[in-house]
C-alpha cells in the first residue's frame, strides 16, 4: 500500500518530500561527525549515500512503510534537516519517529516544530495509535525535544548501538494517541 508523502507547513518550516537536488545538502548534514556523534551509524564518507537515501525515501513511500521529509526554513528556503515517520504498521497503527538537523539549526525549536507537524499528520491522517522514538542516552537535547512533544520515557536499551567501536545505550520513548496534545498553532493549508 502506497503511503502519500505529504508536504506540511508550520509558521517557520516546510516539510516536503526529498528531491534529487537535495543530495549535496543531505550529504553535508550526514557527513558531519559533530551532528552525528550520537547517531546509530557513522557519518557518511561517500556522496553516493545521499542519492541512495533519497531513492530509499521514495521507495519507503511507495511501499507504504513510512515518510521521510526534508525540512526547509520558510524564511529563506534553506535545507536544515529532515524528519521521518518509519516502520509504519497499519495493523498495529504504530510507527517510529526520527529526525536529524544541522547544528546551526539547533536551539531554535525547529526539531520540535517539525516533529509536531509530522505527529499531527500521523495521528490525524494515518490514524496511528502509537509513535515510538529512540535517543542515545547522552543526547539530552533530543530527549528534551521528545518530552516537549509529550513522549514518555519507557525504558533503556542497554548497549544497543556500537558505532566505530563505541558502545552506547538508548532510551525508548512512546507517545500514545490519547496522550497526544497538538500545539494550538494551526497549520496553514499547503
Amino acid at each position: 500500500m502506497s503511503l502519500p508523502t505529504p508536504t506540511l507547513h508550520t509558521t517557520r518550516l516546510t516539510l516536503r518530500p526529498f528531491h534529487d537536488g537535495d543530495a549535496n545538502n543531505l550529504f553535508a548534514l550526514q557527513s558531519n561527525a559533530y551532528v552525528l556523534r550520537y547517531w546509530d551509524a557513522p557519518p557518511w564518507s561517500d556522496r553516493v549515500r545521499a542519492e541512495r537515501f533519497i531513492t530509499a525515501c521514495r521507495q519507503m513511500a511507495e511501499e507504504g512503510t513510512g515518510a521521510r521529509l526534508a525540512v526547509d526554513r520558510a524564511s529563506d528556503g534553506a535545507f536544515i534537516g529532515w524528519c521521518t515517520l518509519n516502520r509504519w504498521n497499519p495493523d498495529y497503527r504504530s510507527a517510529s519517529l526520527g529526525y536529524c538537523f544541522d547544528d546551526a539549526a539547533w536551539g531554535h525549536g525547529y526539531a520540535t516544530e517539525a516533529a509536531r507537524a509530522l505527529l499531527r499528520w500521523a495521528f490525524d491522517t494515518l490514524d496511528l495509535n502509537r509513535v515510538q522514538a529512540e535517543a542515545d542516552t547522552r543526547n539530552v537535547a533530543s530527549a528534551r525535544v521528545l518530552e516537549k512533544l509529550g513522549f514518555v520515557r519507557e525504558g533503556t536499551l542497554r548497549e544497543d548501538c556500537v558505532v566505530d567501536g563505541e558502545v552506547s545505550d538508548s532510551w525508548v520513548y512512546g507517545l500514545i494517541r490519547r496522550e497526544w496534545r497538538p500545539s494550538s498553532e494551526p497549520l496553514p493549508a499547503g
